[in-house]
């Protein structure tokens, strides 16, 4: 599914988007999960505390079996299909306001990159911030320090037919963005960028 972008914006960017309809068969490489692993390793990190960690499970062992577990009721549904997930933690320590909020960029950067690197690689990614991360604390030994900010899902396609009408009537939906115009901005607030 892509969508209408401006000119120049590279196809693997152009081209993501969230599914829920995973192919529930397929697996993911241990090369391909570490090359994702190792996208969100190298993104741009704030002072360079490098603050952003990974617990990784793949389809069939135990700690994608104790992440699904995690999941709210919504995702609980659709999100075991796929391939891998992955929670990303960061920095947790709100008594360093500038840590705190800068280790959360960093989350979101790291995803960022993980999410182009899975097109790349002919995969999608589905980043979720419904799940319960007090559970997921307690069920992986998060050390205080760290807080689970996003799960993330990885894998391959369904074929549209194959999935529940409900994730397949989701996954069809026209995918929009606000314009530029609404979002970008030169000179004060509100007055679009003349780009």
């Amino acid at each position: 599914m892509t969508v209408a972008t401006v000119a120049g914006v590279h196809e693997f960017i152009e081209s993501r988007w969230s599914p829920r309809g995973y192919d529930d068969t397929a697996t993911i490489s241990s090369s391909e999960i570490t090359e994702i692993l190792d996208a969100g390793r190298w993104a741009p990190t704030w002072g360079r505390i490098q603050p952003v960690r990974f617990i990784v499970g793949l389809r069939g062992d135990d700690t994608f079996a104790r992440l699904t577990t995690v999941l709210t009721r919504g995702n609980a549904g659709w999100a075991p299909r796929s391939s891998a997930l992955i929670l990303v933690s960061t920095t947790n320590d709100p008594a360093d306001a500038k840590a705190h909020t800068y280790g959360a960029v960093d989350l979101g950067l790291a995803v960022g990159q993980m999410l182009v690197q899975a097109r790349a690689l002919g995969l999608h990614g589905h980043p979720m911030a419904g799940f319960d991360a007090a559970a997921a604390v307690e069920a992986f030994g998060i050390p205080d320090d760290k807080r689970p900010l996003v799960l993330l899902a990885v894998g391959r396609l369904a074929e549209e037919a194959s999935l529940p009408d409900d994730i397949r009537e989701r996954d069809t939906r026209e995918r929009t963005r606000l314009p530029l115009t609404e979002v970008a901005f030169a000179g004060r607030w509100g007055e679009p960028y003349p780009g």
